[in-house]
């Protein structure tokens, strides 16, 4: 699996459709539909954007999509593509083929439905004219990131869970991810952040925590206030990298990625990240908060992606609903050259 940063020929997402990252109310469909939008609109101006519409939402989605966004019809239980959709790696020679996980729900949770979203990364293989990969791993593509030469960050309660692979070890965990995404190594870090945690959360996914933006560094989400429950999550996050190496046997260079200072809404404690923000060809769509650590963030984006334009999309609307800008897109690598 390459890196984030390689070259995209184009990037996935999913429409809003009923259900909970709709909402109850017609502000909130708007809301939800708007900001999905905000996102596809910032991506395209960096690679073009596929996305995928639930037959009963496509005359709304042409009301807030532009025609610089392609619109496929296929139903939909919700829209996390990130998720739902394939994991898109290189084979030797160079071509593009999908991983296809299992989607169970993030774990069976008693309020997710996924009977259609368990066949979306199908649907996206088919649509992108890639070769499928099966995997009988349940497993998302916010529980892991990788750095494109052969290292993969994961957590203990993603991949481990009980209800996601019932009896999984470590050895088979990463006997799986170096068959389908070419993982040589593997660090494992113990859990994710704290709502993320709770009862409408993934049970720790990893791209709210850490990424890796180049090989050889991870970003690091740094919450600095004691009084947040996340602040120890970030000390023993930090612990475990700071021992770990990756897969050429090196030490990792930690680099702080504020969490905004806002500690609160009104569900909770937030989990609020700068880490989940996409990489896509010569820029970053990046998470903002109306927060003012946005402009501190978007400086460590600035620095770790050099080249790069940082555009950021008001991402409240995508945490409320359980997640951020990395969480709705999916990233399709360009082919390589192999001479």
């Amino acid at each position: 699996m390459p890196a984030e940063s390689a070259p995209q020929e184009r990037v996935w997402m999913a429409f809003p459709t009923a259900g909970y990252s709709l909402g109850d109310t017609a502000a909130e469909a708007e809301e939800a539909r708007a900001t999905w939008s905000a996102v596809a609109h910032a991506v395209s101006d960096f690679a073009p954007v596929t996305m995928v519409v639930d037959p009963e939402d496509v005359r709304d989605a042409r009301r807030w999509l532009s025609v610089a966004v392609d619109v496929v019809e296929a139903p939909l239980n919700d829209a996390w593509m990130r998720d739902i959709g394939p994991t898109f790696v290189h084979r030797e020679d160079g071509t593009v083929v999908a991983v296809d996980w299992v989607f169970n729900g993030w774990g069976e949770q008693d309020w997710a439905r996924w009977d259609h979203d368990a066949r979306i990364a199908a649907v996206v293989s088919r649509e992108a004219g890639v070769a499928r990969i099966g995997s009988q791993m349940v497993n998302e593509g916010g529980g892991f990131h990788v750095d494109g030469a052969g290292t993969v960050l994961v957590t203990e309660t993603v991949q481990r869970d009980p209800h996601r692979n019932p009896g999984w070890s470590r050895a088979a965990v990463e006997i799986e991810l170096a068959r389908t995404i070419g993982a040589d190594h593997t660090i494992w870090l113990p859990r994710g952040l704290s709502r993320d945690s709770e009862r409408y959360g993934t049970r720790g996914h990893v791209d709210i925590v850490a990424t890796f933006p180049s090989a050889g560094r991870v970003l690091v989400h740094d919450q600095r206030d004691a009084t947040h429950p996340d602040h120890a999550v970030s000390e023993e996050i930090r612990t475990s990298l700071a021992d770990a190496v990756d897969a050429r046997g090196d030490a990792l260079e930690l680099v702080a990625l504020p969490a905004p200072r806002t500690l609160r809404d009104g569900e909770g404690w937030v989990d609020w990240s700068y880490v989940n923000h996409l990489v896509v060809n010569d820029g970053v769509v990046a998470c903002a908060f109306d927060d003012p650590h946005d402009a501190e963030a978007a400086a460590v984006l600035r620095e770790e992606y050099p080249g790069r334009e940082v555009v950021g999309v008001d991402a409240r609307p995508l945490f409320a609903r359980g997640g951020g800008i990395h969480c709705i897109t999916q990233q399709q690598p360009a082919p390589l050259t192999v001479s």
